[in-house]
């Protein structure tokens, strides 16, 4: 399979290009290559697809953010894989064909257009563990369906209908504008060209009803706040049989008490004891799934940072993972016992010691060690009264 194009090359813009540059690429582009301007022309059909793919990302803050950072298989986290047929493309832009044609796509015709549900929004907030490592919930969504009575019309089944007096039962109705006539949907009987002469029982007439489904929402791993899923067709139901829209889950992931997230890295705060830190020593750790063991070399320095490799959270597609970092923060006692105090001491005048082997090599780590030395006997003798 052939690798997808750049979306800003094919809409002809930089990446720092503004929503309002990428749109008016997008219209110029679609203009050109629409497939009723050019039939039969399977490469201006191409193109016409592949712009209206690039549009659909750029054009979105969300989905654009994923596309800079980790390209295509970053937007493809949110579920979107590009557009099925020409019908996914003109229900998603529908605005801008209206826009540059004057009319939806589904032409004037004799009745109402089909006209798709609009999408809905979930905040769904997770624990941190489920967010990174994926996991399946069931979610309530409240929404609006054509009523199963009378299938969306309003009209109690079998009763008779009349022609809508406004439009003569044409659906429609024009309008003079200079030497134009404009032709739009009858605001009446919206486009229906009759009235019934009595409501759906089950809907009151509004053809419409509020229910609350319960979804199953598989969220994959390598998910963070702000990032959102597609659920095709689970949003508000079409009119005149319109497909529903879809239902977008927009993630909100809970702080976690020991890890701290950057990317697909984690960072773990490790304390450890000066003695710890000098002798080195073997620790248990928490991971993601469990916990494992971690060497701490000796002569380990307060702020270090060991790095373990694909300990860090899953991308959310193939087998990659970030890292862990492990960042040593060493622990000074405040309170001695009379042994330990007798053991830094001696301690103290060993190294005094040997800085003064060292002393011929160097004045000035002499002095240093010294003035440490000093420090630290004005420490111990402070404890001891």
């Amino acid at each position: 399979m052939a690798a997808k194009k750049d979306y800003y090359s094919i809409l002809g813009v930089p990446r720092g290009a503004s929503v309002d540059d990428i749109k008016k690429s997008y219209r110029q582009i679609a203009l050109k290559y629409h497939p009723d301007r050019n039939p039969g022309d399977k490469d201006a059909e191409e193109r016409f697809k592949e712009a209206a793919e690039a549009y659909e990302v750029l054009h979105d803050p969300e989905k654009r953010r994923l596309y800079d950072l980790y390209g295509h298989e970053g937007v493809s986290s949110t579920g979107f894989t590009g557009f099925r047929d020409f019908g996914d493309i003109f229900r998603s832009f529908s605005d801008i064909f209206d826009d540059m044609f004057g009319f939806g796509m589904g032409g004037m015709g004799g009745g109402p257009r089909p006209q798709a549900g609009t999408d809905l929004r979930y905040d769904l907030t997770l624990n941190f563990l489920d967010a990174a490592l994926g996991t399946e919930v069931t979610v309530e969504v409240p929404r609006v369906v054509n009523c199963r009575t009378c299938g969306g019309s309003g009209a109690k089944p079998g009763t008779r209908r009349i022609p809508c007096p406004q439009c003569a039962g044409r659906g429609v109705v024009s309008r003079s504008h200079g030497i134009f006539q404009i032709t739009t949907t009858c605001p009446r009987c919206q486009g229906m060209k009759e009235f019934f002469a009595e409501a759906c029982p089950g809907c009151n007439g509004e053809g419409r009803l509020r229910e609350k489904k319960k979804i199953k929402v598989k969220v994959p791993p390598g998910m963070d706040s702000g990032t959102h899923l597609v659920m095709p067709g689970e949003g508000n139901g079409g009119s005149f049989g319109g497909p529903p829209g879809d239902l977008y889950i927009v993630l909100a992931v809970r702080p976690h008490e020991v890890f701290h997230r950057e990317g697909y890295d984690l960072h773990l705060e490790v304390p450890i004891s000066f003695v710890q830190a000098s002798l080195g020593t073997h620790l248990t750790i928490p991971t993601l799934k469990d916990s494992r063991e971690l060497v701490i070399p000796p002569g380990t320095q307060p702020g270090e940072t060991i790095r373990i490799k694909g300990e860090g959270v899953p991308y959310p597609k193939g087998s990659r993972k970030g890292d862990l970092l492990v960042q040593v923060r060493v622990v000074v006692p405040r309170s001695l016992t009379p042994r330990q105090q007798h053991l830094l001491d001696e301690m103290a005048k060993e190294e005094g010691a040997a800085a003064q082997v060292r002393g011929t090599q160097g004045q000035g780590q002499g002095q240093e060690e010294g003035l440490l030395k000093k420090l630290w006997h004005s420490f111990t003798s402070h404890k001891s009264n």
